[in-house]
């Protein structure tokens, strides 16, 4: 699984913007340096979002390969709760 999260890196240490859901007491961790003033602020989520997909989609890669797949009605509803569409 791989959470996205924003924080700030000041002084040698990085403080999170929120404390990652299901992430145990010790993960392995990718570190991003985004230049200062380059990513406009309103647009961080839909990065993060986007990353999130990313994730998503090779999750699905690695399932199908173990043979571990589901019906395809349950990967629709499952994208309409997360983008909120109606069905």
């Amino acid at each position: 699984m791989l959470k996205t999260v924003a924080g700030i890196y000041e002084n040698g240490q990085i403080q999170l913007s929120e404390l990652p859901q299901e992430v145990s007491d010790k993960a392995q961790v990718l570190v991003t340096f985004l230049e200062p003033g380059n990513v406009d602020p309103s647009k961080l989520r839909q990065l993060i979002d986007q990353l999130e997909t990313i994730a998503g989609i090779q999750q699905g890669f690695e399932e199908v390969n173990a043979g571990q797949t589901r019906p395809i009605e349950d990967f629709i509803q499952a994208m309409q709760q997360k983008y909120d569409i109606a069905g």
